[in-house]
């Protein structure tokens, strides 16, 4: 199944629902774009992030709460019935409680997180960061497992501009979360794992 999938038609969530379960989707502008779920390390690194900021900014223990801090939220917004970041922030004073139950999230994140892997990187990297832009997402911030590294830009009338790019060893304190220092270098574990299976396993046809 290619990332991108071509219909007829506008997507609906019907097409998601029609999904095999190792798989998950989003629909943007009426295209669905279709990926398989996470693997370990994506999943770790996500984990990792949602902990980081979650306990200071959104529970106020050693930060400054005003924030909800979700992983992989169910959004839904004009032209994206059906969008899910990695990670997701939101200020209080704009999403002053959680939708009703069972509802989707309807209001665009201040912030995100994107965790960049082999079959999502051209769709984050293009589709999904412009999109962004479009619909006014303050601060962006792009994980790149393979070179160890975080990119973090900021929206200002209407453009992303970079604010800085940090490596695998680096503590930093990123916005809009400067308040605490993260240490980068705790986010790499069992990378050096991945890329060896990933390199025995080339040439091998894909399951």
């Amino acid at each position: 199944m290619p990332i991108a999938e071509k219909l007829v038609r506008p997507a609906t969530l019907e097409d998601l629902e029609k999904l095999p379960l190792t798989w998950r989707g989003e629909i943007i502008d009426g295209t669905l774009y279709a990926f398989r779920r996470p693997r370990f390390v994506h999943a770790d690194i996500e984990g990792l992030i949602t902990a980081d900021l979650k306990n200071p900014f959104q529970r106020g223990r050693g930060g400054p709460g005003g924030w909800w801090i979700l992983p992989e939220p169910g959004i839904q917004l004009p032209r994206a019935p059906e969008l899910s970041p990695d990670v997701a922030g939101w200020r209080r004073e704009r999403m002053a409680r959680p939708p009703a139950r069972e509802s989707a999230i309807a209001v665009v994140p201040d912030w995100i997180c994107e965790i960049l892997s082999r079959s999502t990187a051209s769709y984050d990297n293009l589709v999904k960061r412009r999109f962004y832009s479009e619909i006014g997402v303050g601060w962006l911030w792009v994980v790149d497992p393979r070179d160890r590294s975080l990119r973090v830009s900021q929206l200002v009338d209407g453009k992303w501009v970079e604010l800085g790019l940090y490596g695998e060893d680096e503590k930093v304190r990123a916005a809009p979360f400067e308040a605490v220092e993260i240490d980068l270098s705790e986010g790499w574990e069992g990378l050096d794992d991945d890329n060896q299976n990933e390199n025995e396993g080339k040439g091998e046809a894909s399951p």
